[in-house]
């Protein structure tokens, strides 16, 4: 079955990309260190509400690390591909959960395993953290704990307050413009 997208999905998914990489280029500073705190992660959430912006936010990703990261392509493979399968878990877990906010914090739990051990390791074994001899495992696991706090703090510290916020006080323009229906 061949889905069709419409014009106003195209241009919903492009807007999202462009939001996802301007924060992160507002925030470069902060999000491409061991630590991760990447603001614009904040936006996975999209996909919680409707499964059609994981093309935007990995996209966005993808653009970010392309053209801001110190390391492009490995970004580009890495972390595009924990954006895909964080923001794919999310929208299966909100389908599992019908869309409840429990659901929402179950959900916020893919993006911080998925950055840990895929972001963690990259950084890792690209030689990008210091490993000595013998306590290689180590470093591994301080690294993926570093990802994987600050894609917590962002996510879950940050990001399901502003949801919540976003969708009680301004769910009709958030329903207009960004839930993509």
């Amino acid at each position: 079955m061949k889905t069709k997208l419409t014009t106003k999905q195209l241009i919903q998914i492009a807007v999202i990309a462009a939001i996802y990489a301007a924060l992160t280029a507002v925030f470069m500073s902060i999000s491409f260190t061991t630590l991760q705190l990447r603001v614009s992660e904040i936006m996975v959430f999209l996909a919680y509400f409707n499964p059609i912006s994981i093309i935007g936010l990995t996209l966005g990703c993808f653009l970010a690390n392309l053209l801001m990261s110190p390391t492009p392509f490995l970004d580009c493979v890495f972390g595009t591909l924990a954006t895909l399968l964080s923001v794919g878990a999310i929208s299966l877990t909100a389908k599992a959960f019908k869309g409840s906010k429990v659901g929402m914090m179950v959900a916020s739990i893919w993006p911080v395993i998925f950055n840990a051990v895929i972001v963690g390791g990259m950084l890792c074994y690209a030689g990008f953290v210091p490993m000595e001899e013998g306590r290689e495992i180590f470093s591994l696991i301080a690294t993926m704990g570093s990802v994987g706090f600050g894609e917590m703090v962002v996510v879950m510290v940050m990001g399901i307050p502003v949801t919540y916020i976003l969708m009680t006080k301004y769910k009709k323009i958030v329903n207009t413009y960004l839930v993509l229906k």
